[in-house]
């Protein structure tokens, strides 16, 4: 059954998106809005510089999301289930957002567009450093927000799915390594961890192969294993491996300069072509993954 859901999931997101331009209004906003909207509304009432009440942030959080998806999974009904599970994934979103930076000719503008995407600095970024931005972050969030949702709708459905989804959120909003959220987004970020560490594998050897890269399959440990985290820098390697790029390296993160590893090797002036050499994976992606639910669901 979850084959079943995950197809008619995955083929909704990649026709619909985020649904944004469909004409219709509706009062009711995407789910990880509405997750978004607790964590800060939470931040805002109970925030203290601890552990604990990080916590306990990431465990009301996760009960909700539990309790709400239980009940809904509970509606026997795999097109219901497979709409809902929709929301999860951002594969056309990813898509759409990384293309549409390297669509523009103008500097600026593209600097604009890539802020939108990450959290570094872009006011002074050459082109080179916004593709490479660009790429990086399509590599990264193919895992969390393709290949790790996918990963727990098939293993416990949508319950799994939004779970993940929670945990996810909780991370990009509050697991920061600063003054503010060191303490608070201690515990959401050590389970985003846990429950990235599959997937993120997963995405770089996927990357690998679609690519028909030996290399990349070899070595994208060797170089991923530098990153800060146990698992973003796996599918950034993996990209650069498979297309002969050097990417990361100092980067510049509010005001301050920070030495990141390079991964992969090979050149470091990163062209448009490179970011359209990357979005070709999508495609590969599409059909290895339909293939894949399609035999699950026979």
């Amino acid at each position: 059954m979850f084959y079943s859901i995950a197809l008619i999931a995955y083929i909704i997101d990649n026709i619909f998106g985020e649904f944004e331009k469909l004409k219709f209004k509706s009062p009711l906003k995407h789910p990880i809005v509405y997750m978004g909207n607790y964590i800060s509304w939470f931040g805002k009432k109970f925030y203290e510089d601890s552990v604990l009440k990080g916590g306990i942030l990431t465990a009301s959080l996760l009960f909700i999301v539990y309790f709400i998806t239980s009940f809904l999974a509970s509606f026997d009904n795999i097109i219901f289930q497979g709409f809902l599970a929709s929301f999860t994934l951002a594969s056309k979103m990813l898509y759409d957002s990384v293309k549409d930076v390297v669509a523009d000719s103008n500097l600026e503008i593209k600097r604009e567009k890539i802020a939108m995407l990450v959290s570094r600095d872009t006011s002074l970024m050459n082109n080179s450093d916004v593709n490479k931005a660009a790429i990086e972050t399509y590599a990264e969030n193919l895992s969390d927000g393709v290949i790790a949702p996918l990963f727990y709708l098939l293993c416990f459905g949508i319950v799994g799915a939004y779970l993940y989804k929670a945990i996810n959120t909780l991370d990009s909003m509050v697991g920061y390594r600063n003054k503010k959220y060191e303490n608070f987004g201690k515990v959401s970020a050590i389970l985003d961890d846990i429950v990235n560490y599959i997937p993120s594998r997963i995405t770089a050897v996927l990357i690998a192969i679609l690519f028909l890269s030996k290399k990349a399959l070899k070595e994208f440990y060797k170089y991923g294993a530098k990153h800060d985290s146990p698992n973003a820098g796996l599918p950034i390697a993996s990209i650069a491996l498979c297309l002969n790029l050097k990417l990361g390296g100092p980067t510049s993160y509010f005001g301050k300069i920070k030495d990141k590893p390079f991964f992969g090797v090979g050149k470091e002036n990163i062209e448009n072509s490179d970011v359209l050499k990357t979005l070709l994976l999508k495609y590969r992606l599409d059909i290895f993954i339909i293939s894949i639910l399609i035999l699950g669901v026979l």
